[in-house]
């Protein structure tokens, strides 16, 4: 084995925070890649050195072999470490570094190739003896024997993207006559996700938990597994909360899990850190799913349990060192429960529309057991050009209801304001009784968190008027401060003071709100025919405390541009808009015929031409952004007119894309 001194990270974000760290506490150099996006991210500063490798598209920086490779050379770096995600599970990405003469921190590219491929890892499992579920993993990918093989497995099926992951290019398919459109459908999101549009067929494993092993190799022959972890709360085939040890697996289901594990490795002589995942039925009975080749967004949890640090690992192993521990001393040292959340910029309400923008407030509380996996900071943009994934929320428990109720503080305590997130709907989950219990499985979002529940979702009457408290006090504390006035003349009025007339928008509905203050303290309004009143103290600079009816509450607010103000309060962040000063409106949104991008992305395909008629709900056009596809559909029946973009275009959030004249 070459030996190395000096590490560069080719990844970005919460992933090369953590990996970066990792290797400074071991005693490396580091060196960061950035694209122009990423500039002035927290990765860059966190290196020893950082080097430029593109602009801000992922395939024109993050995704490109030879800009890595080059980096590598110019900062003197003698190892890469791939991180997650990108290009960690590349062999063409691993093989190129070794050519290079530097070192991988990773598996063999011959592990990868053999793992990276869901069908082929699937019939080198099954040759191994190792569980997995029936269906379909062929070269033949024709519709007719894709959608043969789906009715001889017997529906329900998954349709799975072969060299993919996160959820795309899957499709859960109850009905015969869906299989056509489904196979599609996951065909082209896998192509544009993964430059592969192969498909495999799994009969579906229904109510079952998804539990994974976190598997180590060294280059002596040995490998050992870490136990396992439960991921079964998931939401379109992506994870939302993952926990150490699984609820459902005790020590003999572990045991025989590990070794399958353990089994499945081998069989591909891997070396680093590794993940191979399982379907656990109702019955005890497991399935395995794919080997991911590389460290999971989840390991936290099990570096909590198990006392380890698996970058450290990493590093040792690719050393050439042996493993730092036998599987006895693994098991031995398990103690206590971890569970994370993974925190992303995403709109539940709207049916999880990743969100970009500038944070206005980042502020995550510590605490005893507390662990948070972060890139962000105050004051810097969430880029449409990458994954929506912006933090992992952790904690540590002697006992799993331990580790629940200090992750479910973290999670309400922690302040993300500016861009929308699912941090209220995290905290959701976390609170539920069936969460609570440790007895759910992969439907656990679907049965709990429907999208009609979640879209019905409104502020509450106190909540619209701590927002205007909120609108008031910065008002006045700006005036304040402009002309040097005590805190104690807040709100002061030589006169009876009369109502503040504030207008206020959340999402499409318009509140008008008069707001009586009394000495500048006591606020009240009637709201939607509710009367409220809170008594607010420790006013200060984006925060103050309310009394509401004899329970105080903290609330923090951030205004941000558009007239925007984000109010973190009640247990909920929501986004209003001051419309107090804004001329009327006369159109409702889409009724005008425009069709506009809800977020910054690229445009995939442009279904329409000027002259075509259209459907209400036809789609026109399809945006991707921040690695998912969105349909986006006519608002009424009409004629298309303009036709401002075209496939490939990158565009703005609200940018128009396609205007319509409605059907004479």
């Amino acid at each position: 084995m070459k030996r190395f001194s000096k590490v560069l990270v080719a990844n970005r974000g919460e992933i090369a925070v953590r990996v970066l760290r990792g290797a400074k506490a071991q005693g490396y150099r580091t060196v960061a890649v950035y694209s122009d996006a990423d500039a002035g991210a927290l990765h860059v500063r966190v290196a020893d050195e950082a080097v430029r490798i593109g602009p801000p598209a992922a395939r024109d920086s993050y995704l490109r072999i030879e800009a890595i490779i080059a980096a590598a050379r110019a900062s003197g770096a003698d190892a890469i470490h791939p991180g997650y995600g990108f290009l960690s599970e590349r062999a063409d990405f691993a093989r190129a570094v070794q050519d290079a003469g530097l070192v991988f921190i990773g598996p063999d590219p011959a592990s990868i190739d053999a793992m990276g491929n869901k069908s082929a890892s699937k019939r080198l499992m099954l040759a191994a003896g190792v569980p997995c579920v029936p269906g379909y993993q062929g070269d033949d990918q024709r519709d007719e024997t894709l959608i043969a093989e789906a009715v001889k497995a017997g529906l329900p099926v998954m349709i799975k993207a072969a060299a993919g992951g996160g959820g795309r290019g899957m499709r859960l398919v109850h009905d015969p006559a869906q299989l056509a459109e489904a196979i599609a459908s996951a065909r082209s999101e896998a192509a544009n996700a993964f430059g592969s549009g192969q498909l495999l067929i799994e009969k579906a494993v229904i109510d079952a938990r998804h539990v994974e092993i976190q598997v180590f190799g060294d280059r002596h022959g040995e490998v050992v597994h870490l136990g396992e972890r439960d991921c079964s709360i998931q939401r379109r085939n992506q994870k939302v909360v993952e926990e150490a040890p699984s609820p459902a697996v005790d020590a003999e289901l572990r045991a025989r899990m590990g070794a399958a594990a353990v089994a499945a490795a081998k069989a591909v002589n891997y070396v680093g850190a590794g993940t191979v995942e399982f379907l656990l039925a109702q019955d005890g009975a497991f399935y395995f799913l794919e080997m991911n080749t590389r460290l999971q967004v989840e390991h936290p949890v099990t570096e909590l349990v198990y006392g380890v640090d698996l970058v450290a690992w990493q590093l040792k192993i690719a050393q050439g060192e042996p493993l730092p521990m036998t599987q006895a001393q693994v098991l031995a040292g398990a103690r206590g429960h971890a569970i994370e959340v993974r925190l992303c910029s995403e709109d539940p309400r709207q049916n999880y529309l990743p969100q970009t923008g500038e944070v206005l407030l980042w502020e995550p509380p510590a605490g005893d057991g507390l662990r948070i996996d972060s890139y962000l900071e105050t004051g810097r943009p969430i880029s449409p050009h990458y994954d929506s994934m912006q933090a992992k929320l952790i904690a540590w428990g002697e006992d799993r209801e331990t580790a629940r109720s200090r992750l479910l503080g973290l999670v309400r305590d922690t302040a993300l304001l500016g861009v929308a997130s699912n941090k209220d709907y995290l905290a959701a989950i976390l609170a539920t009784e069936a969460f609570a219990s440790g007895d759910f499985s992969t439907a656990f979002v679907g049965r709990h968190f429907p999208q009609d529940v979640l879209a019905a979702a409104q502020p509450t009457a106190r909540q619209w008027l701590l927002a205007a408290v909120a609108l008031y006090l910065d008002d006045a504390q700006r005036l304040a401060a402009e002309h040097g006035l005590g805190e104690e003349l807040l709100g002061w009025h030589s006169s009876h003071a009369s109502p503040a007339a504030l207008a206020l928008r959340w999402g499409s509905r318009d509140q008008a709100i008069e707001l009586q203050v009394d000495n500048g303290r006591r606020f009240s309004a009637q709201i939607g025919g509710v009367a409220v009143a809170v008594d607010v103290s420790a006013v200060a600079a984006g925060s103050f405390r309310y009394d509401g009816d004899g329970v105080q509450g903290r609330a923090r607010y951030a205004r941000g541009r558009g007239d925007s103000l984000w109010l973190m309060a009640e247990g909920a962040t929501e986004c209003f808009v001051d419309r107090s000063y804004a001329p009327a409106e006369t159109t409702a949104a889409g009724s005008d015929g425009r069709i506009t991008a809800h977020s910054d992305g690229k445009i995939v395909a442009v279904l329409v031409k000027p002259g075509d008629a259209v459907a209400k709900g036809q789609t026109l056009a399809v945006l991707e952004a921040m690695k998912m596809e969105f349909q986006l559909a006519a608002p009424l029946a009409g004629v298309v007119d303009t036709v401002s973009v075209a496939a490939g275009d990158q565009v703005k959030a609200r940018q128009l894309l396609v205007q319509m004249a409605a059907a004479g």
